[in-house]
């Protein structure tokens, strides 16, 4: 993830993450909470940030592909590194 990561600032988006989706697992919301932040969508990048199986990061990931929170953008399929981005609620 390319820019510094801001602790107190994450943790307040991870905050307000978990409010606004209470059924989502901690690593979800932090996936969507790093989102929040304007962090770049990168599999790779959020597990290496937080110290996390790369695997872990993406079973989340499909989780919230799977219940609309995030688009994936992009697959290799060497690495497994997903992009992705946050999907809009739906109004």
């Amino acid at each position: 993830m390319g820019r510094a990561l801001d602790e107190a600032a994450f943790v307040a988006a991870l905050d307000r993450t978990a409010a606004a989706h209470p059924g989502l697992f901690p690593l979800e919301a932090g996936l969507l909470a790093a989102l929040d932040l304007g962090l770049p969508g990168d599999s790779r990048g959020f597990a290496r940030t937080f110290g996390l199986e790369h695997a872990l990061v993406l079973r989340a990931l499909a989780g919230l592909e799977e219940a609309g929170h995030v688009a994936v953008t992009a697959r290799d399929p060497r690495t497994q590194r997903m992009r992705y981005t946050a999907v809009a609620p739906a109004t």
